[in-house]
């Protein structure tokens, strides 16, 4: 078996770093954190319209860094691993920004501007819940 040379490893390593290099990207990875993000959680929290964030979103699936589900007329996105926000930390440590900095604004919050049902929950009316009983 061939021994793997460093062009080909760094070929292999440059893979993840160019779908992730964009400011827009890292933003985006950044929204969606350790947990899952719509499209429309996406646009409240960074203001973004929606086909901009949907060609974003469209290159980091491609490159096999998020994965979708759908929920009814909801997609779900997620990071396939959490190493891509470990990756977003050392780079804030080499860029001169703390970690701590980074990670204040992972996504950890909901938005009321977002209606996706993580965001504003179905609200039953109270009196749909009552056992009518019978007399």
């Amino acid at each position: 078996m061939k021994k793997p040379s460093i062009p080909d490893i760094s070929e292999k390593l440059a893979a993840p770093l160019q779908a992730i290099a964009s400011p827009q990207r890292i933003a985006l990875l950044l929204a969606i954190g350790n947990g899952e993000a719509c499209v429309c959680h996406l646009e409240a929290a960074l203001g973004w319209r929606q086909a901009y964030i949907s060609q974003h979103l469209m290159a980091l699936r491609k490159a096999d860094i998020l994965q979708d589900r759908r929920e009814g007329r909801y997609v779900y996105y997620r990071l396939k691993t959490a190493s891509y926000l470990d990756l977003i930390l050392d780079s804030a440590t080499l860029s001169g920004l703390s970690a701590e900095t980074v990670s204040a604004v992972i996504n950890t919050q909901t938005y009321p501007s977002c209606e996706c049902p993580h965001c504003t929950p179905a609200v039953i009316p109270i009196d749909t819940l009552r056992v009518k009983t019978s007399s």
